[in-house]
């Protein structure tokens, strides 16, 4: 399960240009299968419609404290109550104001006072507005007492000024939204992942690789980060963007991931290797264009260097996974090779199976570790990741009992 499925939570909409926003919010936590409650002020229903955000979270959208309807049914306090999070987007200056000086003059303003819930505030507003002394100061109150503060993006403003105070992409807030409902459990851990295709080349446009797209190392990343750890992801060949917070470093061919992650290793207190490695590389790289004629070519290859095994000689007390894909006896090849590469787990997955192999979006694995094996069924990558860090949590926990 996802860690924001079935979760409570309220999307509060202020009065600003950014409010239509809102709706792909919504949209993108519908299709988490989070349960979504929209809190509009009456200044955001002059920008966006309640019926508009009615209708995509399915719920009713409370706007009046006094709205008989709702004190009856659920009531401010029981919103506040129910809520896993509240996130609002966009937050105005003057929004941000009263709730720094505990005013509550609004549905939305009463029920961030009253809740225990996490609140994510993502401000959105001028850039001047957002410079001001007095809107810096409010924020930096809120931040005190607890509220997670996003840091607005900067371009061109809908007002005609370029500057800091775009609300922030809403792929971010949606990954500051799982981030906050994760556990923290790795936040003492500086986690080295290892992601995407490497490229041996032949001559200067031919190259050697495979159909890695980086999904997994990816999700782990993700995953590292949202429970608090620092990561770094050394990533080969991938289409997939950058994560916000992550530190990222793009290499190609198999000697440069050696290098990159060796000098990262004394770093990291967890090294993950989710690449897909090229285990071969030519002998000797051509200058320019290898010309085409009629003869036929022998590619002469050499073994590349093996990262994980060299990884597991330095271990030193760091918490060591790799990954085996295999097409044939996989769970006996997956025991070798946690032995052999003296790893603390090993992800094994049939890549010959439907949805287990390259490029999907979803994964069957066994997580192999000492004598045991954990069979897990098809499941998305994101899930996969998590409990993969569940069980680098466990191992965790018998390291430090023994």
């Amino acid at each position: 399960m996802h860690i924001m499925k079935e979760k409570n939570i309220i999307v509060g909409v202020t009065g600003g240009i950014a409010a239509y926003k809102s709706c792909e919010l919504v949209r993108g936590l519908i299709k988490k299968d989070v349960s979504v409650q929209v809190v509009m002020t009456k200044n955001a229903t002059e920008f966006i419609t309640p019926l508009t955000l009615q209708t995509l979270s399915g719920n009713k959208v409370a706007i009046n404290t006094f709205d008989l309807e709702w004190e009856s049914e659920i009531g401010h306090i029981t919103l506040a109550d129910n809520a896993d999070l509240i996130v609002i987007a966009p937050a105005t200056a003057n929004f941000i104001g009263k709730l720094a000086s505990g005013i509550a003059d609004s549905l939305l303003s009463t029920i961030v006072l009253a809740t225990k819930a996490p609140i994510v505030l993502c401000p959105a507003m001028n850039v001047n507005m957002y410079e001001n002394p007095a809107v810096q100061e409010n924020i930096a109150k809120l931040r005190e007492r607890g509220f997670i503060i996003m840091e607005p993006e900067e371009g061109n403003l809908a007002c005609g000024w370029e500057g800091k105070g775009r609300l922030p992409e809403i792929e971010v807030i949606l990954g500051e939204i799982e981030k906050t409902l994760t556990p923290d459990d790795m936040s003492k851990e500086k986690v080295l992942v290892t992601a995407g295709a490497t490229r041996e080349f032949i001559d200067s446009v031919r190259y050697i690789s495979n159909p890695s797209s980086g999904k997994m190392g990816y999700a782990l990343a993700r995953e590292a980060l949202n429970r608090g750890a620092e990561v770094v992801l050394i990533s080969g060949k991938s289409s997939l963007c950058p994560i916000p917070g992550v530190k990222t470093i793009n290499i190609e061919s198999s000697d440069e991931m050696y290098k990159s992650v060796m000098e990262h290793l004394d770093w990291s207190t967890v090294v993950i290797k989710a690449a897909a490695v090229g285990d071969y590389t030519p002998t000797k790289l051509h200058n320019g264009k290898i010309k085409k004629d009629d003869k036929n070519k022998i590619l002469e290859l050499k073994r590349t260097k093996d990262i994980l095994h060299d990884i597991g000689k330095k271990k030193n007390g760091r918490i060591v996974i790799g990954f085996a894909a295999e097409t044939d006896n996989l769970i006996k090849n997956a025991k070798e090779k946690l032995k052999k590469k003296n790893v603390d787990l090993i992800v094994a997955n049939d890549v010959s199976q439907s949805g287990a192999g390259f490029e999907e979006d979803t994964n069957i694995a066994h997580l192999i570790y000492g004598n045991s094996v954990e069979e897990l069924p098809l499941m998305p990558k994101s899930l996969l990741a998590r409990k993969i860090f569940d069980k680098i949590s466990d191992i965790k926990k018998d390291q430090k009992n023994n």
